[in-house]
This record gives structure tokens, sequence and C-alpha cells, in this order.
């Protein structure tokens, strides 16, 4: 198996098989392959079938079922582009050598590549949809790809040293990490602060990617030019931003109240 990454801002993974070489990746990934590629959709890919794999995949932000693309009798080429202008990033994954990413930041692995959740925290009513805070584990064995957004900073942590940062900008990090959601301290902060009332926590030892551009505030930017049945982009933005502070301030004052 033979790889390339091209591109610059739209990236996109080529993956060169030999025959009865495989990788998988989630269903509505594909960009483009050869003839000699065959596609299997199953759910026994990314750490097992039956319920209780579909599960992990599903409660980790993946999806229940899985693509497998082999190629047969002859070699093949399969491709997997980038969803918004990013990075692509090869890992290697050994039981010693674990990833937890971001909820959308899993592309491509190798057959024995596993895929379950590491982290779900709820952030409150507003806060990323209201779909709380998720990380994806990737362990097993063999080879991951992850797309991560915007510019990619790289962080080699010491054992001990803390780095706080946005949620929505981390993209992936070793699971020699720790890991935590906390608080900003104060009222003032939490609502006139301009950055949210949450930072994840990250201490080393260990590596960490980040990433400039959260999805979430991708979406957050493009809603504001959008049509709604309430009026135009601008006014509409408006209305997304007053519903979140009172989605905060609400999730705020019932949390004083137990």
């Amino acid at each position: 198996m033979q790889t390339r990454i091209q591109g610059t801002v739209m990236p996109v993974l080529e993956v060169q098989l030999d025959p009865n070489d495989s990788v998988f990746a989630e269903s509505g990934e594909l960009s483009w392959m050869t003839a000699s590629i065959q596609m299997t959709t199953h759910t026994q890919m990314g750490g097992g079938g039956g319920l209780m794999g579909m599960f992990k995949r599903a409660v980790g932000g993946g999806s229940f079922f899985m693509t497998e693309y082999r190629a047969v009798q002859r070699p093949g080429e399969v491709a997997f582009a980038t969803k918004v202008p990013g990075h692509i990033v090869p890992v290697p994954v050994s039981p010693s050598n674990e990833y937890l990413v971001h909820r959308h930041g899993f592309l491509c692995a190798t057959p024995q590549v596993t895929l379950g959740v590491g982290f779900q925290q709820s952030l409150g009513a507003g806060i990323f949809g209201g779909d709380g805070f998720l990380l994806q584990k990737i362990g097993g064995n063999g080879t991951a790809w992850l797309e991560l957004s915007g510019e990619l900073i790289q962080k080699n942590l010491a054992p001990g040293e803390t780095l706080r940062v946005h949620p929505g900008h981390v993209g992936a990090f070793q699971a020699s990490v720790g890991f935590q959601i906390t608080t900003v301290p104060g009222i003032k902060n939490a609502i006139f602060g301009g950055d949210g009332i949450f930072l994840a926590a990250l201490t080393g030892p260990g590596t960490v990617w980040l990433q400039t551009l959260p999805i979430s505030r991708l979406a957050h930017q493009i809603a504001e030019y959008l049509p709604s049945s309430g009026g135009g982009g601008r006014a509409a933005s408006v209305g997304m931003g007053g519903g979140l502070l009172g989605g905060i301030v609400g999730s705020m004052l019932n949390g004083n109240d137990n």
C-alpha cells in the first residue's frame, strides 16, 4: 500500500492498493476510485460488528455503517478529499499509541484500526448545537488518516505541562495526554469575555494537534448569510446570538439552583 496527499487548501488522500489490500471509511466519504476497487458496506469494520460495536462508533460521533474499499485481482486507487479547508494527517496506531480526535476528524484507516467513544460531556444549552462535546477514540493496529480543519498547529507537551484551549480548536491528541473540560470563573468572563465559558485543559506528556477553523465557528459564520423564514442573514444571526446567550444564561441559572 502506498499513499500520497495532494493539494493545499482542500487536500485529498490517494491510496494505492495492491491486490487484496483494503482501507475503510464512513459511508459517503469516497471521492473517486478505479474500476478494480470493490466497495462493501457493513458493520464489521472499525471495531467489529454487533450492537456494541455499532453503538460505540455512533456514540463517538461516527456512523453505524462503514465502507470497505478493497483492490480485487489487480492494483487500484481510492481517494478521500477533505470536506472543508484543512489538512490530512496520517498517524500510526498501536495499543501503546492511541488517539482522541474531534467528532468529525476520522477520514479513513487500515482494516485493524478501531473506533469508539473517547470523551463525552454536555456543555449546556446552546453550546455545539446542544449536542455536547464528543471525541472519538482511535485504537487497534495500523494507520489512520485524520481530517483537521483550517491551519494545523502541533504542540508537544512535556510531562505536567498544561495547555488551555477553546474546545472547538482541539483537533486530535495522543491518548497519553490528560484531558478535561474546565469553566471560566466569573459571570462577566462567561457572558462578555467573547471566548465562551468552557475551555479544554490538555496536560502532557504527548502531542496535540490544534485546528484553527472549528466546524462550529465556520457554520456560525455561514449562517449569517443564509435566508430564514424570519428574515435575512444578519437579522437571523442576531436572533441566533440572542438564543445562544439565553441558553448559556439559562444553563448557568439552572446550575445555581441545584
